[in-house]
C-alpha cells in the first residue's frame, strides 16, 4: 500500500511506501536533470570503452572490426542491466549523481525488471534525443519513462533510511495479539515521540491502546518493547 505526498525537496515529488514490517518509507524519484547528468557519464564512460575496444582489436583487420562491433554492441545494451544487478540499481554515473534504480515498491531490481527497462530505451528514444522518454516523465509523478512504467521501476536519490529513534532502556516485547500495519504504524510513531512527550502524556496514550497492554505492567515500557520488536532490535 502506498500514497503520494507533497514534494518537500529536489523539486522531485516524493511517495511514501509501507513496508511489511510497519515502517513507512519516505521514497524521491529522480528528475530529469540528474538523469540526465548521469547518463551523460554512463555514456561518456561507454564511449572511452568502446574506443579502447575498436583500438586494440584493429590490428586483427576486419575480423577484428566486427568482433569490436559485436562487443560495442553487447556494452550499449547490457551496461546498464550488468551495473543494475551488480551494484544495488547503480551505474557508474548514477553512483556519482547518488541515484539508483528500484522498483516502485522500494524492492530491489530484478532481472526482468532491469531488462525490460533497458530493452525499451529504443522506444523512450523515439522520435529523437529521448524524446518519448522526456514526455513520459513530465507527465507523471514519479518521473518514469516508457520503460520504467512497463518494468514497474523508478530512479530514486539515496538517502539514509530513516530510523524511528527507540529508548535504548526498552527491552524488546513480542505483543500477544497480531497487529494490523496501522497499529505497528502507530506504536513506532509513538517510541520515536517518546523523547518529546510528558512521562504522564506517554502512559495517558499508552493506555488508549487498550488489552494490548497488561493491567499491571508499565504501559509506556510495554508499547516502547513492542517498537523495538517491530524495529528488529532486541536487548541483552
Amino acid at each position: 500500500m502506498e500514497k503520494d505526498t507533497p514534494s518537500r525537496m529536489r523539486l522531485d515529488t516524493t511517495y511514501t511506501v509501507n513496508t511489511p514490517e510497519g515502517i513507512a518509507l519516505t521514497l524521491s524519484p529522480a528528475s530529469p536533470i540528474p538523469r540526465l547528468l548521469a547518463w551523460l557519464l554512463d555514456l561518456l564512460l561507454r564511449s572511452g570503452i568502446s574506443l579502447a575496444l575498436l583500438l586494440l582489436l584493429a590490428s586483427l583487420g576486419k575480423l577484428g572490426l566486427g568482433i569490436a562491433m559485436i562487443l560495442i554492441f553487447l556494452l550499449e545494451w547490457f551496461y546498464p542491466v550488468y551495473f543494475e544487478l551488480r551494484h544495488r540499481g547503480q551505474t557508474p554515473g548514477k553512483k556519482v549523481l547518488n541515484l539508483y534504480v528500484a522498483h516502485t515498491d522500494a524492492s530491489p531490481i530484478t532481472p526482468a525488471g532491469s531488462l525490460v527497462r533497458n530493452l525499451l530505451r529504443v522506444v523512450d528514444f523515439l522520435p529523437f534525443l529521448y524524446g518519448f522518454g522526456l514526455i513520459s516523465m513530465m507527465l507523471n509523478r514519479r518521473f518514469q519513462r516508457l520503460g520504467d512504467l512497463a518494468a514497474n521501476t523508478v530512479v530514486l536519490h539515496c538517502h539514509a533510511p530513516h530510523v524511528p529513534e527507540i529508548p535504548l532502556d526498552a527491552a524488546s516485547i513480542r505483543p500477544d495479539v497480531r497487529l494490523t500495519l496501522a497499529e505497528q504504524q502507530a506504536i513506532l510513531l509513538f517510541a520515536q515521540r517518546s523523547a518529546t512527550l510528558a512521562p504522564a502524556r506517554l502512559e495517558e496514550l499508552a493506555r488508549m491502546t487498550g488489552a494490548l497492554v497488561p493491567p499491571h505492567q508499565n504501559a509506556t515500557q510495554w508499547l516502547q518493547g513492542i517498537a523495538v520488536w517491530l524495529g528488529g532490535g532486541s536487548k541483552a
